[in-house]
């Protein structure tokens, strides 16, 4: 008896350092999502993880991704699968670019700084937002060599504006991203019920939250202070000074911005334009006729009109109308590899993801945005294998059905 079950009993290795610890407890990016949640307090994980009012195109995003179905090729040799892509001239190990988020030291103290290190190792993009707590010339030394794009608000101030490309410009940022899709703020109802600030304060009515996680706390209070990197001092305060989100639009952003200005930022601008936030196909193709490199489809992750349309099901006739002109970019929803073939089969070019590494950030810090990275990357490996597909130019619409 006692050989047989010697034979049967195995016990798993223990995890030794927090890298292995964070591989042990999740397995996809819903654990990650799930870890977020409990180290991050809830005002910062509603923060990253809300949307805008009922949160229908929040939850329509991700939906949309279940509405097709795969079908798999059989007998096919896909003993070596090859899901590179080429993006804006640069070779991807896999179409994947890492969106723009604002406040990123709120998930962790590193911020932008640890998602720029995780992108370059992963030798993918890692778009850098206008109201990030990491500045454009830090963020690039910590990059080294990455690809970095830049994503812009168009404030009121065009001086700033001109600023601000000129810098990401000395920097070595490859792309502008402009940001279309905000002219004024939604209504982000899980953040107006905290009274939601950035940057987050600290006080009464958060102090029983910091109880509940007592390593955000410390971390927070040991770190230099969250400000607005890039805007400068005097934008909004003193730059520090906690304010509503939808004071932030409102003060700083211009809802006033217009294609003639797009057709300005082209002019100040010698890199690559990629425009995010295209909801129509009509808008797709005046960004085509504006000389833009890329668009990305994207209604900003369900944070501003809830009920604009889910992201996947702009991707086909958007490639159809202006798909060999510019790089169709699909932004919304994105929590599998599997996720990302189905845009490509679609006819994207890439994918973007935010609230992905977002929760890797807020479960591990730096490695868990790599563990997300390799996550969303062996998933799409894997899922073109069993499709039956050895290359990402294989991808069609003949290896999706509908649901």
């Amino acid at each position: 008896m006692w050989k047989t079950l010697r034979s049967v009993l195995r016990f798993r290795r223990r995890a030794r350092t927090p890298e292995e610890r964070l591989r042990a407890q999740a397995v996809n990016i819903e654990d990650l999502r799930r870890l977020a949640l409990r180290r991050l307090p809830r005002g910062v994980f509603d923060y990253i993880d809300g949307g805008a009012e009922d949160e229908v195109t929040l939850r329509a995003n991700s939906d949309a991704f279940r509405r097709w179905n795969f079908a798999p090729r059989v007998l096919a040799d896909v003993s070596q699968v090859d899901t590179g892509v080429t993006l804006l001239g640069r070779r991807l190990p896999f179409p994947l670019v890492l969106a723009p988020t604002g406040f990123a030291r709120m998930a962790d103290p590193e911020g932008e700084l640890a998602v720029a290190r995780a992108a370059a190792r992963a030798g993918l993009p890692f778009s850098l937002s206008t109201v990030a707590t990491r500045s454009i010339e830090e963020v690039a030394a910590a990059a080294d060599d990455g690809a970095l794009w830049f994503q812009l608000y168009v404030l009121r101030d065009r001086g700033m504006v001109r600023e601000l490309v000129q810098r990401a410009a000395a920097a070595g940022y490859q792309a502008l991203m402009p940001t279309v899709d905000i002219p004024v703020p939604g209504r982000r109802e899980r953040d107006v019920r905290r009274g939601f600030t950035l940057p987050p304060q600290l006080g009464p009515g958060t102090i029983v939250d910091g109880i509940r996680h007592p390593g955000w706390t410390w971390r927070f209070i040991r770190s230099d202070p969250i400000v607005f990197s890039n805007v400068g001092a005097g934008a909004v305060g003193d730059g520090s000074t906690p304010v509503a989100l939808s004071s932030l639009i409102n003060t700083l952003f211009d809802p006033a911005f217009t294609w003639r200005d797009l057709a300005w930022l082209r002019e100040i601008w010698e890199g690559a334009l990629v425009v995010k936030g295209i909801q129509t196909v009509a808008d797709a193709r005046l960004a085509a006729d504006h000389g833009c490199d890329a668009i990305v489809l994207s209604n900003h992750g369900g944070r501003q009109l809830d009920g604009a349309p889910p992201v996947l099901d702009l991707v086909a006739p958007v490639v159809d109308a202006v798909g060999s002109r510019v790089a169709v970019i699909c932004d919304g929803g994105v929590r599998r590899g599997g996720d990302i073939v189905k845009a490509l089969a679609l006819g994207a070019h890439a994918c973007m993801a935010g609230r992905a590494y977002l929760y890797g950030l807020g479960a591990g810090g730096e490695a868990g945005v790599d563990y997300a990275i390799d996550l969303l990357a062996e998933e799409m490996a894997r899922t073109m294998a069993l499709l039956g597909c050895r290359t990402v130019a294989q991808l069609g619409r003949a290896y999706l059905t509908r649901a």
